[in-house]
């Protein structure tokens, strides 16, 4: 199986007609395409930003880069999560899933890993971005894909669809999770995980950090709004999964330490990751929001970046914050339920 497939997409391009933008891998994994406007070249064309790389296809519609500085990010990202997990990939009570579906895979660090882990499964990963790795396992393929457009995967196609880190990056939550619940087959699953732009404190905490760390979500939160783009998904993960039919809710809370102050061993250690996420990840997280967004000027945003890193690297701040870990099953059948048919328990 090659590394990428075959899939028509819209380009989201005025200039570019659907019909020229379909992508045909030939089995030697080199791609080739229906025109010689090619929709390489278009997902390649990336926007060059304040010292940063952007993603092309759908412009703007994802605010952090895609650069290599953000691969290694990802990487010490992948890496929290699977502390904080145990190692395991997913938590949902599945045991060997088969047709699995990575939305937002970024460079396809948990596509891959899954891949590895269960050789008989079929993974797909999707992304704006062709940032992924060459060097996948043949079991995987990844797709240039909007999450937030039609899907064309056949109904019931999936029996795990895995969603990490999309905070920001969904218009309309409701629509995305309906898509998912189209595309789970009976009794599969959707796991959504994310983590909290909020962050609380120890009383101890100085009054200049806590300034900072409010300010940071405030902005965030703020930048998201005017997009119209929530970063506050994380409080309404569990009861929008409920909404569209989804049962078997379950919802599990972890705290990132932002440093390594815990007395706990495995909280130091999330702690210790989890300043490292901030101090690589702080920048991307916030340069294009606050430059294209909010206005700032490029060298606002890097003064800010900087003072925030200085409470992130003080031991004497005691600050983290929450990751959610939401999963829910399609149910087998129907729930009848008076004034019509809906999924549900049963």
């Amino acid at each position: 199986m090659p590394p990428y497939s075959s899939k028509t997409v819209d380009s989201g391009h005025p200039d570019i007609p659907v019909d020229e933008t379909y992508v045909d891998y030939d089995d030697d994994d080199s791609a080739t395409y229906s025109s010689g406007r090619t929709l390489a070249s278009t997902i390649t064309r990336y926007r060059y930003e304040n010292g940063r790389r952007y993603h092309a296809f759908r412009d703007g519609e994802y605010y952090q880069p895609n650069d290599e500085r953000q691969s290694n990010y990802e990487m010490i990202a992948h890496h929290l999560w699977l502390i904080t997990l145990d190692d395991k990939l997913f938590l949902s009570p599945i045991e060997n899933p088969q047709r699995v579906l990575d939305v937002g895979t970024g460079t396809g660090l948990w596509a891959i890993d899954m891949a590895d882990a269960f050789p008989s499964a079929d993974i797909i990963g999707t992304d704006l971005s062709p940032t992924q790795v060459t060097t996948a396992p043949p079991n995987i393929r990844f797709e240039i894909d909007d999450c937030c457009s039609q899907w064309t995967y056949p109904e019931n196609s999936f029996d795990l669809v895995h969603m990490r880190s999309l905070s920001g990056c969904v218009s309309d939550w409701a629509q995305l999770y309906k898509q998912c619940f189209k595309h789970i087959e009976p009794n599969g699953y959707l796991e959504h995980l994310e983590f909290d732009v909020r962050n609380s404190a120890n009383p101890s905490s100085t009054e200049y950090a806590d300034k900072l760390y409010t300010q940071f979500t405030n902005l965030v939160c703020e930048a998201g709004n005017r997009l119209g783009k929530e970063f506050l998904i994380p409080d309404r993960m569990s009861s929008l999964m409920k909404e569209v039919g989804f049962t078997d809710v379950t919802e599990h809370k972890f705290i990132w330490p932002i440093g390594p102050w815990s007395s706990d061993p495995k909280l130091k250690e999330v702690g210790r990751w989890n300043q490292r996420n901030w101090e690589e990840g702080l920048e991307a997280w916030v340069l294009a929001l606050f430059t294209r967004v909010m206005g700032w000027s490029y060298a606002d945003v890097q003064k800010f970046v900087e003072d925030v890193k200085k409470v992130v690297r003080d031991r004497n701040c005691h600050y983290w914050h929450e990751v959610r870990v939401v999963y829910g099953r399609k149910p087998a059948e129907p729930q009848v339920v008076s004034g019509g048919t809906e999924g549900g328990e049963f």
